[in-house]
């Protein structure tokens, strides 16, 4: 049954979760982001999702994804009408979020896309918010659903062993500029779990509209329907 009402609004999540709620929430979802490797070598191809006669969608993975990770939430759009388009070229989304960013609206100029919904998964919700803010003069992208991204940055991006992972730091300057943007904000639609396996400090972002549920994990939260819940009422702009 297509999700219609929504649920996890901040004022019906839980109390923080304790520490054996969390452990086990860390292993599922690490178990959840391996079956989707796995999965993106199979047989669906992008464009089974380009029919539809709603608003256009585009998918933004995160870091290490291909946009497979996202067909659990591109199946419930594209069930409700919507078409759904991917950029293949991002491949597994390790270059600089600016790169990335360009290579997004470049798409959308080629493919002639107007009053766009940008769905993303974590860092893309950083290169979502870089095209909206810096890259989109004729205001092509009209708002985004941004689930688990760091827009604060996460403690953890300290200790990354690479380049790529260590620009999640609160101080890289293509998010600390990004948390300057303000006005982008109130066409943000940031969904996000009670713990997150990668972003401690969670992904609240000031003036956009908040959705914190009641699940747990960085990428098994993709999968929830509480999160096609909230991903459909930004759809419908309710």
């Amino acid at each position: 049954m297509t999700p219609d009402r929504a649920e996890g609004t901040p004022s019906t999540v839980a109390a923080p979760p304790g520490l054996l709620r969390r452990v086990r929430w860390a292993l599922l979802d690490w178990a959840y982001a391996i079956r989707w490797q796995v999965r993106s070598l199979g047989p669906t191809t992008a464009d089974d999702y380009l029919t539809g006669d709603r608003q256009a969608v585009v998918v933004i993975p995160g870091v290490y994804e291909t946009w497979h990770f996202m067909r659990p939430l591109m199946d419930v759009l594209h069930d409700r009408g919507h078409p759904v388009h991917v950029l293949t070229g991002l491949r597994h989304n390790v270059r600089p979020v600016p790169v990335s960013a360009e290579d997004v609206m470049a798409y959308l100029r080629e493919h002639d896309l107007h009053g766009v919904l940008v769905l993303a998964h974590s860092k893309g919700g950083l290169i979502g918010k870089y095209a909206m803010t810096r890259l989109d003069p004729d205001g092509r992208i009209d708002r985004m659903v941004a689930v688990s991204t760091p827009f604060g940055g996460s403690v953890y991006a300290e200790l990354a062993p690479v380049r790529h992972l260590r620009a999640f730091r609160a101080t890289d300057p293509v998010i600390a500029g990004l948390a300057r943007e303000l006005d982008a904000n109130a066409r943000i639609t940031s969904v996000y779990g009670v713990f997150d396996t990668l972003i401690p400090g969670g992904s609240e972002l000031a003036g956009a509209r908040n959705m914190r549920l009641d699940v747990g994990g960085h990428f098994r939260i993709l999968a929830d329907r509480r999160t096609a819940v909230a991903v459909l009422q930004a759809a419908d702009g309710s």
